[in-house]
Protein backbone atom coordinates (compact mmCIF):
# COMPACT_ATOMS: atom_id res chain seq x y z
CA UNK A 1 0.00 0.00 0.00
CA UNK A 2 2.92 2.36 0.57
CA UNK A 3 3.71 2.35 -3.13
CA UNK A 4 0.22 3.38 -4.18
CA UNK A 5 -0.34 6.92 -5.41
CA UNK A 6 -2.56 9.36 -3.56
CA UNK A 7 -5.14 9.06 -6.34
CA UNK A 8 -5.27 5.27 -5.96
CA UNK A 9 -5.50 5.56 -2.17
CA UNK A 10 -8.44 7.97 -2.52
CA UNK A 11 -10.28 5.44 -4.67
CA UNK A 12 -9.68 2.72 -2.07
CA UNK A 13 -10.72 5.05 0.78
CA UNK A 14 -13.95 6.01 -0.99
CA UNK A 15 -14.90 2.33 -1.08
CA UNK A 16 -14.40 1.93 2.68
CA UNK A 17 -16.86 3.05 5.31
CA UNK A 18 -15.89 5.28 8.20
CA UNK A 19 -13.50 7.50 6.28
CA UNK A 20 -14.70 11.09 5.82
CA UNK A 21 -12.97 13.93 3.95
CA UNK A 22 -10.99 11.76 1.57
CA UNK A 23 -10.41 14.47 -1.02
CA UNK A 24 -8.90 16.86 1.51
CA UNK A 25 -6.32 14.32 2.79
CA UNK A 26 -2.74 14.03 1.65
CA UNK A 27 -1.03 10.70 0.96
CA UNK A 28 0.22 10.02 4.48
CA UNK A 29 -3.18 10.79 5.99
CA UNK A 30 -4.92 8.60 3.41
CA UNK A 31 -2.53 5.75 4.05
CA UNK A 32 -3.07 5.93 7.81
CA UNK A 33 -6.87 6.10 7.42
CA UNK A 34 -7.01 3.14 5.01
CA UNK A 35 -4.75 1.04 7.22
CA UNK A 36 -6.86 1.88 10.27
CA UNK A 37 -10.11 1.05 8.44
CA UNK A 38 -8.76 -2.27 7.21
CA UNK A 39 -7.22 -3.12 10.58
CA UNK A 40 -3.65 -3.23 9.29
CA UNK A 41 -1.07 -2.60 12.00
CA UNK A 42 2.10 -0.94 10.78
CA UNK A 43 4.83 -2.52 12.91
CA UNK A 44 7.90 -1.01 11.35
CA UNK A 45 8.13 2.60 12.35
CA UNK A 46 10.96 4.55 10.83
CA UNK A 47 10.55 7.45 13.19
CA UNK A 48 13.84 8.64 14.57
CA UNK A 49 14.43 10.45 17.79
CA UNK A 50 16.11 13.20 15.77
CA UNK A 51 14.02 16.24 14.89
CA UNK A 52 14.73 18.46 11.86
CA UNK A 53 14.31 21.61 13.94
CA UNK A 54 16.96 20.59 16.46
CA UNK A 55 19.39 19.77 13.66
CA UNK A 56 18.74 23.12 12.00
CA UNK A 57 19.37 24.83 15.34
CA UNK A 58 22.77 23.14 15.50
CA UNK A 59 23.47 24.27 11.93
CA UNK A 60 22.71 27.89 12.91
CA UNK A 61 25.10 27.60 15.86
CA UNK A 62 27.84 26.18 13.68
CA UNK A 63 27.34 28.90 11.06
CA UNK A 64 27.81 31.60 13.69
CA UNK A 65 30.94 29.80 14.92
CA UNK A 66 32.16 29.61 11.33
CA UNK A 67 31.72 33.37 10.87
CA UNK A 68 33.67 34.03 14.08
CA UNK A 69 36.39 31.64 12.92
CA UNK A 70 36.51 33.35 9.53
CA UNK A 71 37.15 36.69 11.21
CA UNK A 72 39.86 35.08 13.34
CA UNK A 73 41.47 33.65 10.19
CA UNK A 74 41.65 29.99 11.29
CA UNK A 75 41.19 28.16 8.00
CA UNK A 76 41.56 24.66 9.46
CA UNK A 77 38.78 25.21 12.01
CA UNK A 78 36.62 26.80 9.30
CA UNK A 79 37.02 23.73 7.11
CA UNK A 80 35.99 21.46 9.99
CA UNK A 81 32.89 23.55 10.69
CA UNK A 82 31.96 23.61 7.00
CA UNK A 83 32.10 19.81 6.89
CA UNK A 84 29.97 19.49 10.04
CA UNK A 85 27.36 21.83 8.58
CA UNK A 86 27.36 19.83 5.35
CA UNK A 87 26.85 16.54 7.24
CA UNK A 88 24.02 17.99 9.30
CA UNK A 89 22.28 19.33 6.18
CA UNK A 90 22.43 15.84 4.67
CA UNK A 91 21.03 14.42 7.91
CA UNK A 92 18.05 16.81 7.78
CA UNK A 93 17.26 15.60 4.28
CA UNK A 94 17.39 11.94 5.39
CA UNK A 95 15.17 12.63 8.41
CA UNK A 96 12.68 14.53 6.26
CA UNK A 97 12.49 11.65 3.77
CA UNK A 98 12.00 9.09 6.55
CA UNK A 99 9.28 11.04 8.26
Amino acid sequence: MDRMTAKELREVALGLEGIVGVHAMNKSELLAAVKKAKGIVDDKKRRTSVDVRTIKGKIRELRSQKEATKEAGDKKKMKILRRRINRLKKKTRRVAMAG
